[in-house]
């Protein structure tokens, strides 16, 4: 792993994250490292990335702290969140509550081309 969950936990300001287990930041911190090598294109494991940049670092945390309020928020898991104040109660689908993290400006320096991204399409005429 590129960062660790007590990384993790000291980055993050929110209690749901802090208190989580190391094993639960763990699988929050796995899925967060699949979702930036899949912005870059790679996993960062090149000697020219060590040590991990500063920016990647930071959009690494970024990511595994959604992924960790994401993964202990019930409600967002199903899809929905409900709110009650007083006589008044609403409910909105989780997207609107919480989107990923913007981390492109913090990962664009390190976008790297993939062969195996995307495909090509070819247009032949005959002569």
């Amino acid at each position: 792993m590129m960062i660790s969950p007590e990384e993790l936990q000291a980055y993050s300001v929110f209690e749901r994250v802090k208190n989580r287990s190391v094993e639960r930041l763990t699988a929050d911190i796995i899925e967060a490292e699949a979702a930036v090598f899949q912005i870059v294109g790679h996993d960062f494991s090149s000697e020219k990335y060590q040590p991990l940049p500063e920016k990647a670092r930071i959009a690494l945390l970024k990511m595994a702290q959604y992924f960790a309020m994401l993964n202990d928020d019930e409600s967002m898991m199903k899809g929905f969140t409900s709110e009650k104040m007083g006589d008044y109660s609403y409910a909105k689908a989780a997207d609107q509550v919480k989107g990923k993290p913007y981390v492109y400006a913090l990962l664009v320096d390190y976008i790297e081309p993939s062969l195996t991204r995307g495909s090509t399409k070819l247009k032949v005429r005959s002569l």
